[in-house]
């Protein structure tokens, strides 16, 4: 039976303490998918990234991403967290980890979930430039 941990916060992601939290001695495998603020977007210096959510329906949303890793992979456990609120360059955005007995299932399953998250999940993204802001598409 797949574990799952889904949470969005404004409080800062803590990647020892979700890798931990899907740790298992069940599992040969720990996927983690750490997606950060860069300082730049086609040639334009990013200040910070601003994040908003409909948290019911996201929270909704990423549990079925997990529940449908789960049905393709055999999984032990998934995580997904994600921040909300105004980000600084390095700080961290989302935070996925997948553990499996096996590494394929592990990669598959987290390659999987942060691909869906972006075309699913009610997240926005406001990138705020030095001379402008913009909202971004959901997709990649």
């Amino acid at each position: 039976m797949t574990t799952y941990d889904i949470h969005i916060s404004a409080a800062p992601l803590d990647v020892a303490q979700c890798i931990a939290g899907v740790m298992s001695p069940q599992s040969g495998g720990i996927d983690i998918f750490v997606g950060t603020v860069r300082d730049s977007t086609k040639g334009r210096k990013v200040l910070r990234l601003e994040f908003e959510a409909y948290e019911a329906m996201a929270l909704s949303e990423m549990q079925k991403i997990a529940g449908s890793a789960a049905a393709q992979w055999p999984l032990h456990a998934m995580l997904i967290h994600h921040r909300t609120g105004a980000l600084q360059v390095g700080d961290i955005a989302v935070i996925i980890a997948v553990s499996a007995a096996h590494r394929d299932a592990a990669f598959r399953a987290c390659r999987y979930a942060i691909d869906t998250l972006k075309q699913t999940v009610p997240i926005w993204k406001k990138e705020v430039f030095e001379d402008g802001e913009i909202w971004v598409a959901a997709h990649p």
